[in-house]
């Protein structure tokens, strides 16, 4: 059974950074295509980036392009998602995802982002 756990979530400032990290289990990470997911009160969940299996192509969502990357490490099965220049609007819960193959969906408890001045 695949296993995702995030964490790094908390407070910060508007303009501060935050970095968060998920860890995969039960699977074969390199053949999963990874993704970060957020869902703000009131809202539905939404992609916020994607990442290949292989790591070669990322793609964002057009609110976080330019601040937000996303890359991924094999060694230790660990998603990223580094977040600079947080807004408000960012404020959310952040959910890590991974799709194997067959188009199966595994997703992680969440991890609460809070940004505000």
């Amino acid at each position: 059974q695949v296993q995702l756990v995030e964490s790094g979530g908390g407070w910060v400032q508007t303009g501060g950074s935050l970095r968060l990290s998920c860890v995969a289990s039960g699977g074969t990470f390199d053949k999963f295509v990874m993704s970060w997911h957020r869902q703000a009160p009131g809202k539905e969940r939404e992609l916020v980036a994607g990442i290949t299996n292989a790591g070669g192509s990322t793609k964002y969502a057009d609110s976080v392009q330019g601040r937000f990357g996303i890359s991924r490490d094999s060694a230790s099965n660990t998603l990223y998602l580094q977040m600079n220049s947080l807004k408000s609007a960012d404020t959310a819960v952040y959910y890590c995802n991974a799709m194997d193959y067959r188009g199966t969906n595994y997703w992680g408890k969440g991890t609460l982002v809070t940004v505000s001045s």
